[in-house]
């Protein structure tokens, strides 16, 4: 089954390894026997379905969940259901591959305008002044 990105891009089912483990924090006595935490697994280096690119923005916006391998874990553990986790897991990692499917605008380089050149010489100049009168010439100093 293929798991929709964007209008070009999807995912490949078979690529996600999805395992349950015990969840921690509160749920009475239902904690210790169910395993309603999900961890999802998405292997990003051999991953087929992602172009090059994607795969590379991918792996920089990862961070602490890709692995040395390039694998990325997220851990769904929200709700008290496995479907419910199991689908936050997903639609985690969906929105994950969806912003690094977004191709980064690249910088345009600006300049000044003359008139911010001239208000910066103007400034710096004004600044100069202001130091200039703080400084006291010698014959102020000498007192009665």
């Amino acid at each position: 089954m293929l798991i929709p990105i964007n209008c070009h891009l999807f995912l490949d089912d078979g690529e996600i390894e999805e395992s349950f483990v015990r969840a921690s924090g509160p749920g009475g006595q239902n904690v210790n026997k169910v395993a309603s935490a999900v961890q999802l697994r998405f292997d990003v280096a051999r991953s087929r379905s992602l172009p090059e690119g994607v795969r590379d923005r991918l792996t920089r916006l990862a961070g602490q969940r890709l692995t040395r391998d390039g694998v990325i874990v997220i851990t769904a553990q929200r709700y008290r259901t496995q479907e419910r986790n199991r689908q936050d897991a997903r639609d985690r990692l969906v929105a994950l591959v969806r912003r690094a499917a977004a191709p980064p605008t690249p910088r345009r380089p600006t300049k000044p305008t003359v008139a911010a050149k001239q208000r910066r010489l103007d400034a710096k100049a004004r600044r100069g002044i202001l130091k200039q009168r703080r400084r006291s010439s010698p014959d102020q100093d000498a007192g009665p």
